[in-house]
C-alpha cells in the first residue's frame, strides 16, 4: 500500500521474499527499508515523534508505522500505514493487515507505536521528499537508495535535496557522480564546480572536477583544479596523481 501511494505498483505476494524472515516470523525495519528502495520508492525513516508523523500524512504522505499491540513483555509487533487522523476527534485513520480502514483512538495509538521507539518510515517516489526531512539522514537515505536504483532516479534525489541543504558536499558529489554516470558530463562538471566553490578545501571535489573538466575538453581547467588538490595533500593523492596523468593524456591525444 505504500508502494502505491508512491505510484509503485506491487502485489504483496512478491514483497514476501524481500521482507519476511522466517526464523523471526515477521519483517525487521531495515528489510523494509530495503524493500522500498529496491522496488524504487526512496524510503527513509521519519523522526520519531508524533508531530513529524501527522506533518508526513498532512503532506499526503502515508507512513509505515511499526506497534506493539500487546504489553511490552510479551509484544505482538504489527505494521500499519497512517493514512489519515482526526484531531478533534483525537483519532487515527490505519490501513492495518487486511482491514482498509482502522479507525484507532489517537492515545491507544501513541501507546503501541511508542512501543517501538515510534519507528515510522515513509516510501516516497524519487526526487520527493518527506516534509520532515532531516540533513544528515536523508543523506544517507540517498546514498542507501543510489546502491540499488539507476542512476537517473538517484539523480533526482540528490537535485530534490540539493533545493533544501544546497552547500551540502556529499549531496553535491552524489549529483555530480549520478550524473556522470547518466553520460551528461557537463551537468558533472556543474556539480563538482558548485562542490569545490562551496568547498575549496575538499581534495575529493577538486579531484573530481578535474576530472569532469578533463572530459569536456577543457584539459588546462583540469590541470589546474587536479595540481591544486594535489597541493593540499592528504590521502587522494595517488587518486589527484592519476587524474593528473589522464588529464596529460587526454590533452596529448587531442
Amino acid at each position: 500500500m505504500a508502494l502505491g501511494a508512491a505510484g509503485i505498483a506491487a502485489e504483496p505476494e512478491a514483497l514476501v521474499a524481500q521482507v519476511y524472515l522466517p526464523q523471526r516470523e515477521g519483517s525487521l525495519q531495515v528489510e523494509m527499508l530495503a524493500a522500498g528502495r529496491r522496488n524504487g520508492a526512496f524510503s527513509m525513516t521519519i523522526p520519531p515523534r508524533l508531530g513529524a508523523l501527522l506533518a508526513e500524512v498532512a503532506a499526503g504522505n502515508p507512513v509505515l508505522v511499526l506497534q506493539n499491540l500487546s504489553l511490552p513483555w510479551v509484544p505482538l509487533w504489527h505494521y500499519a500505514l497512517v493514512v489519515g487522523y482526526d484531531l478533534d476527534k483525537a483519532e487515527i485513520l490505519l490501513r492495518s493487515g487486511v482491514t482498509p480502514r482502522l479507525v484507532m483512538p489517537l492515545s491507544t495509538f501513541e501507546h503501541t507505536w511508542q512501543r517501538s521507539k515510534a519507528w515510522g518510515m515513509v516510501a516516497l517516489p524519487p526526487g520527493r521528499l518527506p516534509r520532515t526531512a532531516e540533513e544528515a539522514p536523508t543523506v544517507a537515505a540517498a546514498i542507501a537508495f543510489e546502491q540499488s536504483n539507476a542512476p537517473a532516479a538517484a539523480r533526482r534525489i540528490y537535485a530534490a535535496a540539493l533545493e533544501r541543504w544546497p552547500d551540502n558536499l556529499a549531496l553535491l558529489l552524489g549529483l555530480g557522480y549520478n550524473a556522470y554516470a547518466a553520460g551528461d558530463v557537463a551537468a558533472a562538471a556543474d556539480a563538482f564546480g558548485r562542490a569545490v566553490e562551496v568547498h575549496p578545501q575538499s581534495v575529493p571535489a577538486l579531484n573530481d572536477f578535474a576530472f569532469a573538466l578533463s572530459a569536456l575538453g577543457r584539459h588546462s581547467e583540469a590541470r589546474a583544479a587536479a595540481q591544486k588538490a594535489l597541493a593540499l595533500g592528504g590521502p587522494w593523492q595517488d587518486a589527484v596523481r592519476d587524474t593528473l596523468q589522464r588529464i596529460d593524456a587526454a590533452a596529448r591525444a587531442r
